[in-house]
C-alpha cells in the first residue's frame, strides 16, 4: 500500500460531460490536479469529451486513469447494480481498453484504473467484486495501479494480484467511523466548502488522520487525495485544497 510522506497526488473525475450536457470544467481542473480519473463511457463520457479530456490531461502533463464503472448512464455510474464477475470482469477490460487506446492516439496512456460510485464503494466491501475489477487489470497492464481506499477489499485483491495498490483520500466527501464514505443519499455526505475541504486535506496529507462524523478520530495513511469535478464550485474548491496543500508544505504530485 503506498502512502504519502510529505507528496500528494490530487485526482479529479474528469470526461463526465455527454453529447450536449456538461459537466463539470476540464479544461480548468487539469491546470491544477496531477491525476485524471477520466470516464470510460459507460458512466459518462462520449468519445469526443474523452479524447478532449485524454489531449487536455497530455497537454498539462497530467497522469491519465481509467474511471471504470457499472454499465449505468442513466444513473450516472452511483446505482447499485449486482454483475456476475466474468461479465463484470470483461466490461472493466472495455473500458481500459478503450481509453487507453483514445489516450495513446493523443501521445499519452493509461497509468491507473480507479472504479467510479457504486461499483467503486462495492468494491470496498465485496471481495468477488473487488476480485473481478484486479482480474481486468491484470488481463489488460498488470502493470496498472489501482487507487482505491486504503484497507478495502478492491486493495487486498489487487495486491494478491500482483498489482501495485495506491491508497485514497477524499476532500469532498464525509466518512464513518469504519473509514468509508457517507453514502450521497446522507445529509453532509458532500462537502461543497473549499475553506472545509482545503483544510481537511491539508489535515490528511500532513497527520493522516480526519474525523469522522460522529467525531472519532480516522486514520487515511493515502498517497492521493480526491476531488469531484461534478461538485458544485469544483474548480474552485480544487483550487483551494492545491493551497492549502503547498501551503501546508505538502509537494503535489503524481503517483503514475
Amino acid at each position: 500500500m503506498s502512502a504519502g510522506s510529505g507528496v500528494i497526488d490530487l485526482n479529479a473525475d474528469l470526461g463526465e460531460s455527454f453529447g450536449a450536457w456538461r459537466i463539470g470544467d476540464d479544461e480548468a481542473l487539469l491546470t491544477v490536479v496531477t491525476s485524471a480519473n477520466i470516464a470510460c463511457g459507460f458512466h459518462a463520457g462520449d468519445p469526443l469529451t474523452l479524447r478532449r479530456a485524454c489531449a487536455g490531461a497530455v497537454a498539462n502533463r497530467v497522469s491519465i486513469g481509467a474511471q471504470v464503472s457499472y454499465r449505468d448512464l442513466a444513473g450516472f455510474g452511483r446505482r447499485e447494480m449486482v454483475v456476475p464477475p466474468d461479465e463484470l470482469t470483461a466490461e472493466v477490460l472495455y473500458q481500459i481498453a478503450a481509453l487507453d487506446g483514445i489516450a495513446r492516439a493523443e501521445g499519452g496512456k493509461v497509468s491507473y484504473v480507479k472504479p467510479h460510485g457504486a461499483l467503486y464503494n462495492r468494491a470496498v466491501t465485496d471481495p468477488v467484486q473487488a476480485a473481478a475489477i484486479a482480474a481486468a487489470i491484470s488481463a489488460y497492464d498488470p502493470g496498472l495501479a489501482l487507487l482505491t481506499l486504503p484497507g478495502s477489499e478492491s486493495a487486498r485483491a489487487a495486491a494478491a494480484a500482483g498489482l501495485a495498490v495506491v491508497a485514497e483520500g477524499f476532500a469532498d466527501r464525509a466518512y464513518r467511523a469504519d473509514g468509508t464514505l457517507v453514502p450521497r443519499g446522507q445529509p453532509g455526505a458532500l462537502i461543497t466548502d473549499p475553506d472545509v475541504a482545503a483544510a481537511r486535506a491539508a489535515q490528511i496529507a500532513t497527520d493522516h488522520v480526519l474525523l469522522a462524523t460522529d467525531g472519532q478520530q480516522v486514520t487515511v495513511p493515502v498517497r492521493s487525495l480526491c476531488v469531484h469535478g461534478d461538485t458544485p464550485g469544483a474548480v474552485t474548491l480544487a483550487r483551494a485544497v492545491r493551497d492549502a496543500l503547498e501551503r501546508a508544505g505538502v509537494a503535489v504530485a503524481p503517483f503514475a
